[in-house]
């Protein structure tokens, strides 16, 4: 017990550290706009709603909320997601949250597997928080969930490390064809804070080899990469899943400049692959490099923007500098988009 703390006490300097550096994420939502996003999606019990998604919780969403709540600098919020978030979903014997939650069916867990983005997303931000507000139960809370996504999705195939999606599923024997990888679940602002509460060189290499794959996935005529991708052999399409640049890649760019990526190459590549007629991002089949869905929603239309702020100094225009919110996922995006280019790019607004 001893030993434990006094890890946790490390990374808690460790952290404070970090967020004091020039490379950490500050505060950056303004009241009005956090006010508007939990009017709609924050749910007076804790759980952050996606209601385009038959008004369900998951473990992702409570990390995004989580994030959100610190970047308002809203304590209170912050500790409102984080009561649902552990007494609802942290049910696993593993130290890592159950992804999925069902306000229709009891009881309501209807997937005890876990999701590797949403336990980052809520590591990174316990441990953003813990450091900023002084909570020492925030510290040790993130370095026990860095502690078993270290042990439990971290892994070494074919030369590689990687993140596993779930703790089941996704890697031999469950597929034949595994290690099986969804790339937009690198959050790669996180990775830093992890190897920061559970110290391993793995951490940098995980982000190195994500960072090499997402250069090597470059499928169909648009050259992206795919949402689920099987790593058995060379890197190609998971088989069973669309084979498609979905909702779940749109945010690849917005999650590779966040955490400093300037690979201009990388982000042309991805946004001049994903965007359509005027613009506009959408989905795309990878077989034949057509859009399947249109998606001009602000909240999607600035991960482009931010990209274009970053690479060319473009300055974000109108649509995606006013916030206001529509549907839970892009929202979020919307507000991470702009909390980053307020705090690092505000020549863009």
């Amino acid at each position: 017990m001893k030993r434990l703390l006094k890890l946790i006490w490390a990374a808690s300097f460790a952290v404070a550290a970090f967020c004091q550096s020039a490379e950490a994420q500050g505060p950056g939502i303004t009241p009005e706009a956090w006010g508007a996003y939990k009017a709609k999606f924050l749910d007076a019990s804790g759980r952050i709603v996606d209601d385009a998604n038959g008004n369900i919780s998951h473990s992702e969403g409570q990390g995004y909320g989580l994030l959100l709540a610190y970047l308002a600098n809203s304590p209170a919020d912050f500790e409102q997601i984080w009561y649902f978030t552990r007494t609802e979903l942290l049910l696993r014997d593993d130290g890592l949250a159950a992804w999925k939650w069902d306000p229709t069916v009891t009881p309501h867990i209807t997937d005890t597997n876990n999701a590797s983005d949403g336990d980052l997303l809520i590591a990174y931000a316990l441990a953003l928080a813990g450091s900023t507000w002084k909570k020492s139960e925030y510290i040790e809370a993130a370095a026990k969930m860095a502690q078993a996504l270290l042990s439990h999705l971290v892994i070494n195939s074919g030369g590689r490390t990687l993140l596993l999606p779930g703790a089941s599923g996704f890697d031999s024997p469950d597929r034949k064809d595994g290690p099986i990888i969804n790339p937009s679940y690198w959050v790669y602002e996180a990775i830093p804070v992890m190897a920061l509460l559970a110290p391993s060189d793995a951490w940098q290499k995980l982000s190195d080899d994500g960072l090499a794959l997402l250069r090597a996935m470059q499928f169909g005529p648009r050259k992206l990469p795919a949402d689920w991708v099987s790593l058995h052999r060379m890197p190609v399409p998971a088989a069973g899943f669309d084979a498609e640049f979905g909702y779940n890649s749109l945010r690849i760019p917005l999650y590779l400049v966040r955490a400093g990526v300037s690979d201009k190459a990388l982000l042309a590549r991805l946004r001049e692959g994903m965007t359509a007629e005027d613009g506009v991002p959408a989905t795309i089949d990878l077989t034949s490099g057509k859009p399947k869905t249109l998606l001009p929603d602000p909240g999607y239309r600035i991960v482009n923007d931010v990209v274009a702020c970053v690479t060319n100094g473009t300055k974000l225009p109108e649509s995606s500098q006013r916030f206001e919110p529509s549907l839970y996922y892009p929202s979020t995006l919307h507000l991470l988009g702009l909390a980053f280019i307020g705090e690092k790019h505000p020549e863009c607004l």
